[in-house]
């Protein structure tokens, strides 16, 4: 791949495979597919899902990131008979490396150098072009470059339906629930626990009151404390900054678990839930009707010794929760 592929051999990208077809146990063809890319205009139009739903089923997707056909190989409907095979395998071999199948492939073709006609004989499915932003260790690039082709295929006839229905079969479900943040959520979020008592002395303090409630505040499945900080420290730069975090010598810097059961452990719950309350309040507009439910808490019971009840208001579209009551 590095000697003959324009691009170059590919690191491994999120869950990966490779293929090698051969003939008479010679290599005619080089495959490779990798984890989805993250924001892609062409395809997420065509699927029809938002981000609420985008990021926690991006890994139903896969790319086909590379495909080399080796250069002493060039046969007559080659490119084509091996993506069909491909295509006939990667469920079963998905779901035996990484638990659950995958649903959609898509890939990116260069228009300066190739049409995508391997692709289209495939019966792969043009649905537009890329803005041309690459990806990168920090996100993305800063500028376009040359737009590229979007060619998708479908390896289930409900594929679409099933990447935007409102609850996964648990036999697609994986892993931990993910950010359903947008950008300007992260922001916004420091901006409304600005207002909050900060419990702890001004000497020593290392983290922004604001950033360690908004990191907190997303949680994103964690359990526990260390949970937590270990979903903060696996975030990117951009995330951190986002969250308005600790910045120092050009990097910016996540709570640790220490700082996180400190400040939690601490912080006025009346306050916390009012800023909540104004947060909700600000992004709940798209919410068309509420839900009314209650738990009672394990282990928990109050002054009189009566086990708590907690009732709490969640809306339907934004999954939110605007109060809760004892």
């Amino acid at each position: 791949m590095q000697a003959h592929h324009y691009l170059g051999a590919l690191p491994k990208i999120g869950n990966t495979l490779w293929y090698v077809a051969t003939w008479e146990d010679e290599w005619l063809a080089l495959v490779s597919f990798s984890a989805a890319a993250l924001k892609c205009r062409a395809r997420d139009g065509w699927i029809g899902w938002d981000f609420r739903l985008q990021y926690g089923r991006l890994n139903l997707i896969a790319n086909n990131s590379r495909f080399l056909i080796l250069p002493h190989c060039h046969h007559r409907n080659l490119a084509s008979r091996v993506l069909s095979l491909c295509q006939r395998r990667i469920q079963a071999d998905w779901v035996a490396h990484f638990g659950f199948p995958v649903l959609l492939l898509e890939t990116f073709v260069d228009p300066t150098r190739f049409v995508g006609t391997i692709y289209r004989a495939a019966n792969w499915r043009y649905v537009g072009d890329t803005r041309g932003y690459r990806r990168t260790r920090e996100g993305y690039s800063d500028t376009p470059q040359t737009p590229k082709r979007v060619f998708i295929q479908p390896l289930q006839r409900n594929a679409r339906a099933l990447l935007t229905q409102p609850q996964l079969n648990e036999r697609y479900q994986s892993g931990v629930p993910r950010m359903k943040l947008s950008a300007e959520h992260m922001q916004s979020l420091p901006a409304f626990f600005r207002p909050i008592t900060d419990p702890r002395r001004a000497q020593g303090r290392r983290h922004p009151l604001p950033a360690v409630l908004a990191i907190a505040t997303v949680l994103c499945g964690a359990r526990g404390y260390e949970a937590i900080s270990d979903w903060a420290q696996a975030q990117s730069q951009r995330a951190l900054a986002r969250f308005r975090c600790r910045y120092r010598n050009g990097h910016y810097f996540a709570p640790s678990k220490s700082i996180l059961r400190d400040v939690l452990m601490r912080v006025d719950p009346v306050e916390l839930d009012e800023a909540f309350g104004r947060w909700n309040a600000h992004y709940g507009a798209l919410d068309e009707s509420l839900a009314i439910d209650g738990k009672t808490l394990c282990n928990a019971v109050d002054e009189a010794g009566h086990q708590t009840h907690v009732m709490s208001v969640i809306g339907h579209q934004s999954k939110q929760c605007y109060t809760q009551k004892k």
